[in-house]
């Protein structure tokens, strides 16, 4: 068989939805949303991981856009940056409608693929783009954002992060409020980036599926980023999705060390580690040339997949690339035109057409028309919370 006409054949019926990329990021860094200086209707390889060509080669046929700001921000600094994020991806909406679809429902999602576009959605990474406010949060979701991470890389006052020390031990009073306001609304509880505790404490309080929008398995790499199988293994009780990411330090044991020097490195050339300009990737290809990096492979994103079906079923797992958020990716998913490698490695490994399906296209589609059930119920029952966090946290 050939496995890669194959891969692109299952594509172009239940095409990709990937959880998490960070172009809006990318752009607001590199030419502050002027598309003008960087069209992506034309190829920006070597400037970008990501542009409609390669999306269209690669089988996208939805993208939750991150409209991400570093966790470094806070208070209203980080809730303006937001909305900048916000108005980016609008920006990439109405330049560019015959590619890109505005999806705020799964049913805009169906209808997207229907015409031939990309559906494309908005997720928020980390609850310091709301700055403890309830509705700040419903704010977003007005705006357009479908899910919220929880945390980003550092804790904030509600919720601890799996890179920061312990802090509030998962959820506080006011984070559970949190969570159950995102039920409310329709918003995705999302607990990529957060620490155990607090994707115990979301599960328990969630009355919707929650998703991890770019994490992958811990069993298979032992990061604090990933997910460990008794987490997993939570999933279908909750009906949520784990979308697997490509980040290399993620995913390759070896890469872990490896980056952390090059973070390292970045920092004393007084750069952020999350940067991915230009100036800062010849620092990275410096760096890589004097201390060559283990390489991910496609095979070592399937290896996580292999495991998360295993562990979670065939009905909670996904994709989240978090291309444009990442320095480095796994050879063969060098951009967004990679998807078709990976499902091609899954055909080689025994997958079916209808688990692809649900790896690709049902499985994100299905939990957030779910999230969106619970939230019809839940407006039928309560009102808005207008609790604070003085009130519940003191």
């Amino acid at each position: 068989m050939d496995f890669l006409s194959r891969a692109r054949e299952l594509l172009a019926e239940h095409p990709v939805v990937d959880g998490h990329n960070d172009l809006p990021w990318a752009l607001r860094e590199q030419v502050r949303y002027d598309l003008n200086r960087m069209d992506i209707a034309a190829d920006q390889t070597g400037r970008l991981h990501t542009d409609i060509p390669r999306l269209r080669a690669g089988g996208v046929g939805a993208q939750f856009w991150s409209v991400y700001v570093r966790s470094d921000m806070a208070g209203d600094d980080a809730v303006s940056a937001t909305l900048e994020q916000v108005d980016g991806v609008r920006q990439l909406l109405e330049r560019y409608p015959a590619d890109l679809a505005a999806a705020l429902t799964a049913d805009d999602m169906e209808k997207a693929r229907g015409e031939g576009r990309i559906a494309s959605l908005m997720g928020a990474e980390g609850g310091h783009s709301i700055n403890s406010s309830l509705a700040t949060l419903r704010a977003l979701y007005a705006l357009g954002v479908r899910y919220m991470t929880l945390t980003h890389n550092d804790n904030i006052a509600w919720a601890d992060s799996a890179t920061d020390a312990p802090g509030v031990g998962g959820l506080s009073d006011f984070g559970h409020e949190v969570v159950r306001e995102m039920n409310r609304t329709g918003m995705l509880v999302d607990l990529s980036h957060v620490a155990v505790s607090t994707m115990r404490d979301a599960l328990a309080t969630s009355a919707a599926p929650v998703v991890f929008s770019h994490s992958s398995a811990r069993a298979i790499c032992d990061h604090v980023r990933n997910i460990p199988d008794d987490v997993l293994a939570l999933l279908p009780a909750n009906g949520g999705v784990a979308m697997a990411t490509f980040v290399p330090k993620f995913i390759l044991p070896e890469a872990v060390d490896w980056t952390q020097a090059a973070d390292e490195n970045m920092r004393a050339h007084g750069l952020h580690q999350l940067d991915t300009t230009p100036d800062a990737m010849r620092i990275h290809a410096a760096f890589e040339e004097a201390c060559p990096r283990p390489v991910a492979t496609v095979a070592t994103v399937a290896d996580h997949l292999d495991h998360m079906r295993e562990v979670a079923g065939v009905d909670h797992v996904g994709i989240g690339g978090d291309f444009d958020g990442t320095a480095f990716t796994p050879a063969g998913l060098d951009d967004v035109a990679g998807y078709p490698n990976l499902i091609a490695e899954l055909l080689r490994r025994g997958w079916s057409a209808a688990d692809l399906a649900k790896l690709t296209w049902q499985n994100a589609v299905r939990t957030l028309r779910a999230a969106e059930d619970v939230a019809r119920d839940l407006q039928t029952r309560r009102g808005p919370s207008n609790a604070t966090i003085g009130q519940l946290d003191g």
